[in-house]
């Protein structure tokens, strides 16, 4: 590993499978592994760093944006997450799918709270004051 961010023997085992089962041969004449291309995203998305920004060992821009956006396309990165989530589940000992879950009522107030005022030129004012 080089990288914080690159995967483990462990962890590539299970990524991989999804990725041979989506991509098919994608790639295989290609000088970048498939592993190489999925730490290069997982990367960026951690650090938050622009594409053409990437350390010079990960592939060309091109070359990975390429791989990003067929998996993207083809929805393995959705999968991939759906996978992990009961993968970790399982291992919580618990089901593969929540039976319920909960909704933030913060939300709700914020929406009734602005109702009750309007917004003149960045100002708040009360409602009765906007009116007169």
């Amino acid at each position: 590993m080089r990288y914080y961010t690159d995967l483990n023997d462990e962890q590539w085992k299970i990524v991989e499978a999804r990725i041979k089962t989506m991509l098919g041969n994608y790639g295989n004449r290609a000088v970048w592994s498939k592993r190489e291309l999925v730490n290069a995203i997982l990367y960026l998305v951690k650090t938050g760093c622009q594409w053409r920004l990437l350390p010079n060992d990960f592939p060309p821009y091109s070359t990975f944006h390429s791989f990003y956006r067929r998996a993207r396309l083809s929805g393995l990165w959705q999968l991939l997450m759906m996978d992990l989530v009961v993968l970790s589940r399982r291992q919580a000992g618990r089901k593969d799918s929540p039976t319920y879950s909960l909704i933030d009522s913060q939300s709700t107030k914020t929406v009734y709270a602005s109702e009750q005022r309007s917004i003149d030129g960045g100002k708040k004012r009360k409602a009765e004051s906007a009116i007169s």
